[in-house]
């Protein structure tokens, strides 16, 4: 698990920005200490671990992302703060439960524990469960390894930077911290929907891992249970990892007035209809959330169901008897 690669961010905080490189960003100190740290790029390494069902992920090399001055990207980052700026208790719920930052079980873990829903619901014997739980940690392990390659081979950029490159010394309306809702702010302190000891992950933005992860892991899913029907109800509760202490009053604030009309419970009901449905609830959250433009997670799904088709026949093959020495 050592990083030979030798990768360096081409800009660091403080030096003048490159918006269409990746750079690091600071976090809060999660104990409370005072002043802040900044993580190194995470994993660069990880694109060059070998996988279970695919050979070589630089076959799944996708397109890119726009470029920071083009009409897409200025479009994409406009949308990105629209949604900051707007968010509902529901889609801040949203944005929680798929978030999977931190110790938590990861997007991993989170599909995991949707195989076991579909165990359960379908009645799987220890056949079944053996086939299913490999399946699906193996192909969210692959699409990490190539989705970490995508990223590091792209180095994109995430909004948190080209909301302040777009928008440098002007204002624009976005997350004003917990319990106070949302007001005009100088487009250097925009900041998206997560605590400041967590700002976004720590490394380039395009592809979304969460997408490419959960777009493989539904199409798996889905090939394993002969049908996209999942039928499950999430409940979270909305702001319980950004704002625990804060009522929903304080919550939809706008330019510090308190929100009216609203329901006074953050409990929420999200609906899982299916497993395409809930990947694309995936994918989207993280463009809700202010961690990605929508082209990362567009290309994220649609790269993650490439590598899950990709990958079946190997895994059947593992359990079959008939798969290859590995390479």
């Amino acid at each position: 698990y050592s990083d030979t690669t030798g990768y360096k961010p081409s800009r660091e905080p403080g030096q003048e920005q490159d918006p269409d490189r990746w750079m690091p960003i600071s976090f809060a100190h999660p104990d409370g200490r005072p002043g802040r740290f900044t993580p190194p790029g995470l994993t660069p390494q990880w694109g060059k671990v070998q996988c279970v069902g695919v050979d070589d992920p630089a076959t799944f090399r996708m397109p890119g992302p726009p470029k920071a001055g083009s009409e897409q990207m200025k479009k994409e980052v406009d949308e990105c703060i629209e949604a900051n700026a707007t968010l509902s208790l529901r889609q801040k719920a949203i944005v929680e439960f798929m978030r999977d930052g931190p110790r938590s079980t990861g997007q991993s873990g989170h599909w995991l524990r949707f195989a076991q829903d579909l165990s359960r619901r379908d009645k799987f014997g220890l056949d079944q469960d053996v086939k299913l739980f490999f399946s699906i940690a193996c192909v969210v392990h692959d699409a990490f390894v190539v989705c970490l390659s995508e990223k590091y081979y792209w180095d994109s950029s995430r909004p948190y930077w080209y909301v302040r490159w777009f928008y440098k010394g002007k204002t624009v309306k976005g997350y004003a911290g917990p319990c106070k809702g949302v007001k005009r702010i100088p487009a250097e302190e925009w900041h998206p929907y997560s605590p400041d000891t967590f700002v976004t992950p720590p490394f380039p933005g395009y592809p979304s891992g969460h997408a490419t992860a959960s777009g493989a892991a539904s199409r798996m899913l889905e090939l394993l249970a002969g049908s996209d029907r999942f039928e499950f109800m999430a409940k979270r509760r909305a702001g319980e990892l950004t704002e625990a202490s804060c009522t929903t009053y304080e919550m939809q604030a706008n330019e510090g007035v308190l929100a009216k009309d609203i329901p006074a419970s953050r409990e929420m009901d999200l609906a899982l209809p299916t497993f395409s449905s809930t990947a694309e609830m995936a994918a989207e959250s993280r463009m809700l959330g202010g961690y990605h433009i929508r082209v990362d997670n567009e290309d994220g799904l649609k790269l993650g169901r490439k590598i899950a088709v990709t990958a079946w026949p190997r895994y059947k093959a593992y359990w079959e008897g008939t798969a290859p020495e590995p390479k």
